[in-house]
């Protein structure tokens, strides 16, 4: 299952993404498939034949993770 996922990389924009997987504690590297800006715009750093790039872990700040179709689905607190 692919997570989509917004990468905060240190002195740059936001970077949307999907991955197929959330990194461990382990992991040193995370590649990301379909970057682009949270617009959905090319980033002008990366040729836009590419469709996977790989970052350090340690280039990035934070990662959020996107809810996906399932989680939407999940009825939470109604106030009535």
């Amino acid at each position: 299952m692919a997570y989509s996922v917004i990468l905060h990389i240190s002195g740059d924009v936001p970077i949307f993404g999907e991955v197929e997987e959330l990194p461990g504690p382990q992991d040193v590297l995370l590649t990301v498939s379909n970057p682009r800006s949270r617009e959905g715009k090319d980033l002008h750093y990366i040729q836009t034949e590419v469709v996977q790039v790989i970052w350090p872990i340690d280039k990035i700040n934070f990662i959020e993770v996107m809810p996906n179709e399932e989680d939407e689905q999940i009825i939470g607190f109604v106030r009535e």
